[in-house]
């Protein structure tokens, strides 16, 4: 089992977009420093910088980001889970991107600070970039 972790709350205002599944990737992403593109057979699922969101598509504004500091081991068990459980319980909502080298959990911004307070008291550490 995995014990407490040090995340970092990145700069950046992000957006949840979900695009049909045929969709183009939207010109410029790839030059962005931060973004994740997911698709399959039912959507094209993209999070980038909030000011690089697509027109088209259901577009979620206003999520921040907090940063695992990685990388992190495949065999270590639990990560997700001592980071989403006390989330879970003080009835906060989040969308988690994993990569090869970690995990990037977002909350929307208006509960950002309860996040961070909810982390913080579980034993991990939050540093703001």
């Amino acid at each position: 089992m995995t014990g407490t972790r040090r995340l970092r709350l990145l700069e950046t205002r992000l957006a949840v977009c979900r695009l049909d599944s045929d969709a183009e990737i939207p010109e410029g992403i790839q030059r962005e420093s931060f973004y994740s593109l997911t698709r399959t057979d039912n959507e094209l699922s993209l999070v980038c910088r909030e000011s690089s969101a697509p027109q088209q598509g259901e577009i979620e504004h206003g999520w921040r980001c907090l940063a695992v500091e990685g990388p992190l081991d495949f065999s270590e068990v639990g990560v997700l889970a001592a980071l989403t459980q006390p989330l879970a319980a003080a009835g906060i909502s989040i969308f988690v991107i994993s990569t090869f080298d970690t995990d990037y959990l977002l909350v929307k911004e208006e509960r950002l600070e309860q996040a961070i307070h909810t982390l913080q008291s579980a034993g991990h550490e939050v540093v703001r970039s």
